[in-house]
């Protein structure tokens, strides 16, 4: 099979829920992040041989968005594109989807990404089509209702949403709410220091944003890091369940955002001019109970340690998608590796209780900023990893551009 490159990962900012990039529609922050790929690695768009994007709360005002997302950025008519969703792990999906496509041959260039606009996601009724003989009509939150119905009721029973999920690893693994304030904190701080220090910098593309009443805002700094926090800050936020341990404070949050890269065959580098920062080494995906969906990288590692020869000491950087704190700490608990041994290697620049998670975007975004770690370390094998809601994990394996 075919070496895989990986070229020019980025993404937009991060936006907070209801902030500033709530005027922009998924397809249109799609679009951005798209023809700003495009002109990054001056490729002929004309060359590019699809477009694979992960969008987890899809609609009709963007079917497919994949194509519609193309199309859009100006790309031309004759390039396609589709969608895939795997919840939380869909971003990741698309780049291990694409990988595989250029491994078997048949493209040789492919755009990978991810974008969600959680900010616009919509209500909707299951029963206005055909009307009711009397009563209330519902709308349902489809971010709510997309957590709730993540597996069938017949088989699991009611689940009321991912936090009763994380409840679930806190009280089997005995993670406390200090323990989870103090990982929240961190993940804030880290992120903060990855900000000041510009390590975010060549990551980000800017998005211009349509104002009302003035000129378009230039948006390129995520607008979800607090720098104070602290965990005795946090300690006096309340839990979201009763005696619970999970807070708005320590769990992802909800965002807009936008990533993609270029996913490219080792023996068109040259003749498209394109250098490559990381290459796919291999990638896995395994289930697990929907009621602990979070614990899910554990059998996606395993798996994928199993295929590629790969273990915990030969990785430079590691990634846990931090939908809950609780879910990391259960994540590394089940690893059986002291968090100290990590603290140089995990999460090191933040990730979803500090940056956000942006659903469809967030495995993109996660590449984008793991690998331009990686480039800067010079490092030689990096990890990315997510829980999924419905009770599944993602995992997928990365070398340096000079491994």
């Amino acid at each position: 099979m075919k070496r895989v490159a990986i070229v020019e990962p980025v993404r937009t900012a991060v936006g907070a829920f209801g902030g500033t990039l709530r005027p922009l529609p998924a397809e249109d922050l799609a679009a951005k992040v798209l023809a700003a790929l495009v002109e990054r690695t001056s490729i002929d768009p004309a060359l590019i041989d699809d477009v694979v994007i992960a969008q987890s709360y899809a609609n009709s005002e963007a079917p497919c968005i994949g194509r519609w997302a193309a199309l859009n950025a100006g790309l031309p008519i004759e390039v396609p594109g589709f969608q895939v969703d795997r919840r939380c792990g869909g971003g990741l999906q698309a780049v291990a989807t694409a990988a595989m496509m250029v491994q078997t041959g048949v493209a040789d260039v492919v755009i990978a990404g991810g974008v969600e606009s959680m900010s616009n996601i919509e209500h909707y009724t299951t029963t206005a089509r055909w009307g009711s003989r009397s009563g209330n009509q519902v709308l349902y939150d489809r971010l709510d209702r997309g957590r709730a119905r993540s597996q069938p009721a017949w088989r699991f029973g009611e689940i009321s949403g991912m936090i009763e999920t994380a409840e679930n690893l806190a009280k089997r693994y005995g993670i406390t709410r200090e323990e989870a304030d103090v990982y929240a904190a961190s993940s804030h701080r880290r992120a903060a220091a990855a900000q000041r220090s510009g390590s975010f910098d060549d990551e980000i593309v800017n998005v211009e944003v349509p104002q009302r009443r003035s000129e378009p805002l230039q948006f390129s700094h995520d607008e979800g890091v607090r720098p104070d926090t602290t965990a005795s800050a946090l300690s006096g936020l309340r839990p979201i369940m009763p005696d619970g341990t999970v807070t708005a404070g320590n769990a992802a949050q909800q965002n807009d955002a936008a990533a993609a890269c270029l996913v490219v065959a080792e023996d068109q580098l040259d003749r498209l001019n394109l250098t490559p920062i990381g290459w796919f080494e291999g990638w896995a995906a395994a289930g697990c109970d929907p009621a602990t969906m979070g614990i899910g990288p554990v059998g996606a590692v395993r798996k994928l340690f199993e295929r590629t020869g790969t273990d915990f000491d030969d990785l430079d950087l590691i990634e846990i998608n931090e939908a809950f704190a609780v879910q990391v700490l259960a994540v590394i608990n089940e690893w059986g590796i002291p968090m100290d041994e990590l603290s140089n290697r995990l999460n090191v620049n933040g990730s979803g209780i500090s940056l956000g998670h942006p659903i469809g975007a967030t495995g993109g975004r996660i590449l984008a900023t793991m690998l331009h770690e990686l480039d800067r370390r010079r490092g030689r094998l990096a990890m990315e990893t997510m829980c999924i809601g419905g009770g599944q994990g993602i995992a997928a394996l990365f070398s340096g551009a000079t491994s």
